[in-house]
């Protein structure tokens, strides 16, 4: 009895120190994958990686982690051309295969969301235009309302906002004043208000899915295949 109960104290000691060595191992997996996405993406914050599952030495043995999840807060755009600023994005990517000594980490597949102002949806905006909140139009769609002086005339319509290829969303006016286009001025009218912004440092290989307009700002979801965590 005394014997097994010394197997029994030896394997739980030993159970105990893979445990913290698994932890630690995630710890130090975790801060590197961050960093590597930080360099990869250009970001000027570094973002938070979650390695899920145990334990996490066996999934690097195997070269595959089961899930790893990606939070990344104050994504500041690019220099030039219409990006924007994303306030939070959240990924979920599944099977992240390992490669090139760990230097190089592909989701078989992700899901993600993105949140955005609308104070940063205006700085995008045509100038003049502010962005807002346009509450539900009468199929219950939720919209977003852009106003300010255009054309000369102070004006404030209701606008579609929907996703334009894999990373840009556009604003769409639902109807136009008639006051302009009984006047022939609805193209004119439209270059100024109409608009498309692209959403940069996304993880490669995830791409946009739809686009929810809300109270506080506009809520964009995100899909892929393949998607790139480090490279």
């Amino acid at each position: 009895m005394r014997v097994a109960r010394i197997l029994l104290i030896v394997v739980v000691i030993l159970g105990g120190l893979f445990v913290a060595a698994d932890r630690i191992a995630v710890h130090v997996a975790q801060n590197t994958a961050a960093q590597r996405a930080q360099t990869s993406e250009g970001l000027s914050v570094k973002p938070k990686v979650s390695i899920e599952g145990f334990p996490f030495l066996t999934q690097v043995a195997g070269k595959k982690l089961d899930d790893v999840k990606i939070t990344a807060d104050d994504i500041a755009a690019t220099d030039g051309g219409q990006a924007v600023r994303i306030q939070s994005f959240h990924a979920d990517l599944h099977g992240v295969r390992l490669s090139n000594g760990f230097h190089h980490a592909v989701a078989d597949h992700a899901d993600g969301a993105a949140f955005l102002s609308y104070a940063d949806l205006t700085k995008v905006a045509p100038p003049g235009v502010t962005v807002a909140y346009g509450g539900t139009d009468n199929s219950g769609r939720p919209m977003v309302k852009l106003s300010g002086t255009i054309l000369g005339s102070q004006l404030s319509v209701l606008s579609q906002v929907s996703v334009h290829g894999s990373d840009s969303i556009g604003l769409h006016a639902d109807a136009l004043p008639q006051a302009f286009t009984a006047l022939g001025l609805e193209d004119q009218l439209r270059q100024k208000i109409d608009f498309t912004f692209q959403l940069t440092h996304l993880p490669a290989g995830i791409g946009l899915s739809s686009v929810t307009p809300g109270p506080d700002g506009v809520s964009v979801a995100a899909t892929g295949k393949g998607v790139v965590l480090a490279n």
